[in-house]
């Protein structure tokens, strides 16, 4: 017989910086432990349970109204969860809300979901990129200036958080009344409050901010449900998701009952978004704050008026550099760091659920490295 190996405890817990799938708050994970193997008055476990038993259709309308009071999101939108991630929701924008139609779909290309997004749409209709800054590596974001939307678009697409290139939009692009602006929310959902009544269309997979891997949330303006073409694909069209209360197919269960509890914690236990912007500004100005007094040891990548409250993304002086700082960042517990190919570098992703413990051990380390490895 052979023994078995240990168990890791919550003292085995590196800091994780991970850019999804990501970091979750541990008072969430003890609770899925503990109904993990018997969900309260289910008999079984929560993935053992039909989609269609009372107690997973209260989880996920829970879920949704959490949703609704965090966001106050209103009656003229419809809340619904979808699976494929973002990579579905590029499709299925331009499928419900481009095909058919004589209208272009305006694009602002900021980064490299932007641009993944684009692709998908073109198969669908005319796609016009009204602002592309790619020649700057995608460092940097449009002011109203720097491109028009025609009156008779059919939507204006943007990305409100590049998580390879470290930009975030401060406030919602200039969009024409006439025109529903379309947003991937995907990296910054729930780190701030948002006025959804902005928008014809926002959407966001939940494993880089609000949860696990394998649910998307769509929060969609009821007016535009039904302008689809009705042959698109079954799934891709938004209204059977709204007539059939999320579960015209059977939904990601478990990622829509851990996605409800994270929206509890950020209600009951962080205080709402307002208190949570304030904790993620907090959080990423420690870490700018090392980078701009470092002496140029640490370049950003994003302007600094567009600095990402969620992705702090910088360069070191060389490759080598950057590979001993990932390597001794290990051996401090703190994972997860190395940048993107197309950015290289280091990112730190530092979502809702990372701790203040963990930017600071993070932004001891960097100064130290520095005072170390400079000059």
């Amino acid at each position: 017989m052979t023994a078995s190996a240990p168990s890791a405890s919550a003292t085995d817990r590196v800091f994780n910086f991970s850019a999804g799938p990501a970091v979750l708050p541990e008072s969430v994970l003890r609770e899925v432990q503990e109904e993990f193997l018997c969900l309260p008055g289910a008999g079984a476990s929560l993935l053992e349970i039909s989609h269609r038993d009372k107690l997973f259709v209260e989880i996920l309308h829970n879920a949704e109204n959490t949703l609704r009071s965090l966001l106050g999101i209103s009656d003229d939108y419809s809340v619904m969860f979808m699976q494929g991630g973002a990579t579905l929701q590029f499709s299925a924008i331009a499928a419900n809300l481009l095909r058919g139609t004589d209208k272009t779909a305006q694009y602002l290309l900021t980064g490299s979901w932007g641009k993944k997004a684009i692709k998908e749409a073109k198969k669908e209709g005319k796609v016009v990129t009204a602002y592309d800054s790619a020649d700057t590596n995608y460092d940097r974001l449009p002011t109203a200036a720097d491109y028009t939307c025609p009156d008779d678009a059919a939507y204006l697409y943007y990305c409100s958080n590049e998580t390879i290139q470290g930009v975030q939009f401060g406030s919602e692009p200039e969009c024409p009344a006439s025109v529903p602006l379309v947003s991937d929310a995907s990296s910054d959902f729930l780190c701030r409050p948002l006025p959804v009544d902005k928008y014809g269309l926002l959407y966001a997979c939940a494993q880089k901010n609000a949860g696990p891997a394998g649910v998307s949330v769509v929060v969609m303006r009821k007016d535009l449900l039904d302008i689809a073409d009705p042959n698109i694909p079954g799934y891709l069209h938004y209204k059977n998701h709204h007539d059939n209360d999320s579960e015209w197919n059977t939904p990601p269960t478990f990622a829509i009952y851990v996605l409800g509890k994270v929206a509890r914690w950020l209600q009951n236990d962080i205080g709402g978004l307002a208190k949570m912007e304030e904790l993620n500004r907090e959080k990423s100005q420690s870490l700018y704050k090392i980078i701009d007094e470092s002496n140029g040891f640490y370049k950003g990548h994003a302007q600094t008026d567009c600095r990402s409250l969620m992705n702090v993304t910088f360069n070191l002086p060389s490759e080598e550099m950057t590979a001993k700082f990932v390597s001794e960042a290990g051996s401090h517990r703190l994972a997860a760091l190395k940048g993107h190919r197309s950015v290289g570098g280091i990112r730190a992703s530092i979502y809702n659920a990372m701790p203040r413990e963990g930017v600071q051990a993070l932004g001891d380390f960097m100064t130290d490295f520095a005072s170390r490895n400079s000059g």
